[in-house]
């Protein structure tokens, strides 16, 4: 299928979404990988986490709309970046789709999540108290998604660095709706401040996204 989502946040941001149905081979020969890609494919299991890294170089090629090589390395804490490109990037995927956010604004984090129903197990691993009371009994495992993947996009933000969903963020409370925004704020590290995260259910899944 391929591109399956692409979303213009405004003139600086930008998200994309892409189903993967293609085979390695197949994604492989949309790209142009270097030794050190071609080693760490090799280092991949089989199966959906190489198809998972392929189809996040594949978007990038799409959104940064080029043929040429792209050098896509990650930090010491596994955040990517683009050395060669003025956009500060985050990728994510989850079971059938890889995601792209690419931001010249600032910092930027994506996250995709599958909604289970065993996100109701481990709520309050990763929610407090006080967050967990404005939880809609109605809407419980839709809002507990959202949570999970607003924390996990500013975690990813801030550059995967040591920061505990529980201990050190906090969401305000928020009406969930299938599309909606909602406020979190970041009490720990350089960045520690109030992000506006936005999320949306998208078929089976969960996606939220932030900005710094």
């Amino acid at each position: 299928m391929g591109l399956a989502y692409l979303k213009e946040i405004d003139a600086h941001s930008r998200i994309a979404l892409w189903k993967i149905e293609e085979t390695e081979a197949e994604m492989i020969g949309k790209l142009q990988l270097d030794e050190e890609e071609q080693a760490k494919l090799k280092s991949l299991a089989r199966g959906k986490r190489s198809l998972h890294w392929l189809a996040t170089r594949v978007l990038l090629r799409y959104l940064l709309e080029t043929r040429e090589y792209i050098h896509c390395p990650s930090d010491a804490n596994g955040k990517p970046y683009l050395p060669d490109f003025p956009y500060e990037i985050s990728l994510t995927h989850s079971y059938d789709y890889a995601g792209v956010m690419l931001s010249t604004a600032g910092l930027c984090g994506i996250d995709l999540e599958i909604v289970k129903e065993k996100v109701v197990r481990i709520k309050d691993k990763f929610l407090k108290p006080e967050e967990l009371a404005f939880i809609d009994p109605a809407h419980e495992v839709d809002q507990l998604y959202a949570c999970w993947s607003a924390k996990e996009a500013v975690y990813k933000l801030q550059g995967n660095k040591g920061v505990s969903f529980l201990q050190d963020m906090q969401i305000k409370p928020f009406t969930f709706t299938p599309q909606g925004v909602m406020q979190l704020e970041l009490l720990k590290g350089e960045h520690a401040r109030t992000y506006q995260v936005y999320y949306e259910r998208f078929n089976e899944y969960m996606l939220a996204y932030a900005v710094e």
